[in-house]
């Protein structure tokens, strides 16, 4: 396979022993035998140039990735066989951050006491190629192609109250029951006024909206309205049912909770190292 990408990649059989250091003969032979115990013809030949044949072109691009896969299991053993050191910077949502990635970030770093880690808690998508940054724990799916994601876990968009509210006002027994309550928005979770549901959306007028979480998980605890939050931020309120999960059976599909860095060809020993630390202790299954 080397072989013959060589001699797509090098536009002619002479290209490509000079490239591997080996002689014209040796090459032609291990073409001969690749297309014998293919049955195909992988390349046209005449005197003045190489084509690839239609069989050729789909075994070619077959042959690149299988080569870059073992390319890169290579280089993950041989980083496994490299101390993290340098510098390491990772993003993360700012509450899940603070639960449940710093713990593993304090970890890693007492492992490795030669790396510096340099830890954002941010509530916006960044940029990891613009913006430096080496691994970021993204909630939701990944729209940038160029990025790998190893999924930790997931989590569900919850409509809670307080106890107090709910007397006051009434339990709402269907998505659209809620525009006849007070709400609560949360712009970091639901940019606009419109709050998703399994099979529908319901467009609402909050009588208050912040970009802070904890103002609304606050604000939704002294019983100003209903109001919408990714699951693991109100966990704890909800087992000590100091909030109450509406409309449970109506809720849209989990959301992922991903680790997300650069292409594996592209990924550092420190990288490797952390997301293999990192993966197993973020698990987070939740209903």
């Amino acid at each position: 396979m080397e072989i013959f990408v060589g001699i797509v990649d090098g536009g002619s059989l002479t290209a490509a022993a000079a490239a591997r250091g080996t002689s014209l003969p040796s090459v032609v032979r291990a073409l001969a035998a690749l297309e014998a115990s293919l049955g195909v013809r992988l390349l046209n030949r005449t005197t003045r140039r190489l084509s690839l044949t239609d069989e050729g072109r789909e075994y070619y691009e077959r042959c690149k990735r299988v080569l870059a896969e073992v390319d890169d299991a290579e280089a993950a053993l041989s980083a496994r066989r490299k101390a993290p050191r340098g510098r390491l910077r990772i993003t993360a949502p700012v509450m899940f951050g603070r639960l449940h990635v710093a713990p593993a970030v304090a970890a890693f770093l007492a492992k490795h006491p030669a790396l510096q880690i340099d830890f954002l808690l941010l509530d916006r998508v960044v940029d990891l190629v613009e913006e430096g940054i080496d691994v970021a724990v993204r909630i939701g799916e990944l729209p940038e192609s160029s990025l790998i994601a190893r999924r930790v876990g997931e989590t569900r968009r919850v409509i809670c109250a307080s106890p107090a509210y709910l007397k006051r006002a009434g339990v709402p027994k269907t998505p659209s029951d809620l525009t006849q309550h007070r709400c609560i928005g949360f712009t970091g979770l639901a940019p606009t006024s419109e709050w998703s549901f399994a099979s529908e959306r319901v467009a609402l007028r909050p009588a208050l909206t912040t970009n802070q979480v904890d103002v609304a998980i606050d604000a939704c605890l002294r019983g100003t309205g209903c109001s919408q939050f990714l699951c693991y931020q109100v966990k704890a309120l909800l087992d000590a049912r100091k909030l109450v999960r509406l409309l449970p059976d109506l809720e849209p599909p989990a959301l992922p909770i991903q680790l997300a860095y650069p292409h594996a060809r592209l990924l550092s020993s420190n990288v490797r190292a952390f997301v293999d630390f990192a993966a197993p202790r973020l698990r987070y299954p939740e209903r």
